[in-house]
């Protein structure tokens, strides 16, 4: 029952704006006290954030809930495609310079900047304080989480100078060329360019070195596979792997009838990815590098996504990526 329910009217009208006003307080308690930012500057910039229902509606309607065949057309198109290869050709020798340094081939770092931001050009039109905000104490489903990433915001500007009203991003408050959340932007940004800042809106050496960090943090495996088609046999068993994690070696899955192309090691760990393709059910094998790519973002058809469209950007500079 909820208790709510046994209050007169008046008093329910004045129970939710206090219960509002406590939330508030306990928040800027917890930012003063974890991340050490003055409560003056907290709650002048907690002044300045303003709810915004597109927001709500936004992150109700997320591109990942579609299947395979109609997520992947939106990523990987001719343009998309072509913008990506003339991106890494104008920007090879900083690209180069950021594989040579920590494995993460230049194609990927690419390609994420190409899924996330259409290489810089849509960064995001929602205020970032706004974003999260409006997640953080008005959407009950993953408030906790988005309450934590305002929390550092607050620590972020500190650290960095940045000015928050001013940071644009995504409806989730993703920010920068690489779509970095406020806690992976404190985390894993990295200064590129040597000025002593880690700017990732206006720096594609600290964009690059930042994108290839936050791969090598999660467990990035260099010239090994990210995943490769299997090939079904005509009495393989209904397998669901029920984990992104590759725990289950090659060999096994062979032993279930998926079998993957190219002859991959059957000692290597990986996990069985099936997706809804425009012919039918797509069985992938997907190894550690598949699992670090859905680090960055956790749906599969994310992971998938930011592989092909590296695998094809990587084509058009003569070469490829491990399968």
């Amino acid at each position: 029952m909820n208790p709510l329910r046994l209050l007169p009217a008046f008093a329910l009208c004045l129970a939710l704006p206090a219960a509002a006003d406590e939330a508030r307080r306990a928040f800027v308690d917890e930012v003063v006290k974890t991340h050490g930012v003055e409560r003056a500057k907290v709650e002048a910039m907690l002044g300045e954030a303003r709810y915004r229902q597109s927001i709500i509606d936004a992150i109700t309607r997320p591109a990942e809930a579609r299947p395979w065949k109609a997520y992947r057309p939106i990523f990987l198109t001719d343009r998309r495609i072509a913008d990506g290869r003339a991106f890494l050709a104008e920007h090879r020798e900083a690209l180069a310079r950021v594989e040579a340094e920590t494995g993460v081939p230049a194609a990927l770092i690419v390609a994420i900047l190409g899924v996330e931001t259409s290489y810089g050009r849509i960064t995001g039109s929602h205020r970032v304080i706004d974003a999260l905000y409006t997640l953080g104490f008005h959407y009950p489903p993953r408030q906790s989480f988005f309450r934590s990433e305002l929390a550092h915001l607050f620590a972020l500007a500190n650290e960095e100078g940045l000015d928050i009203p001013s940071l644009m991003g995504s409806y989730a408050g993703a920010m920068g060329w690489g779509q970095f959340m406020p806690s992976s932007y404190r985390a894993y940004a990295k200064d590129g360019d040597g000025d002593g800042r880690r700017d990732l809106f206006g720096s594609l050496p600290d964009v690059f070195a930042s994108v290839a960090n936050y791969f090598v943090a999660h467990g990035w495996e260099p010239g090994q596979p990210v995943a490769v088609r299997a090939q079904v046999a005509a009495d393989a068993e209904s397998f669901v792997a029920g984990t992104l994690e590759p725990k289950f070696e090659v060999a096994e899955l062979s032993r279930k009838g998926y079998v993957p192309e190219g002859g991959i090691g059957h000692d290597k760990r990986a996990t069985l990815v099936t997706l809804e393709g425009d012919a039918g059910p797509e069985h992938w094998i997907g190894f550690r590098n598949f699992y670090v790519i859905t680090r960055y973002n956790r749906s599969p058809l994310y992971a998938m996504a930011v592989h092909q469209l590296a695998e094809a950007i990587a084509a058009g500079e003569g070469g490829r990526l491990a399968p």
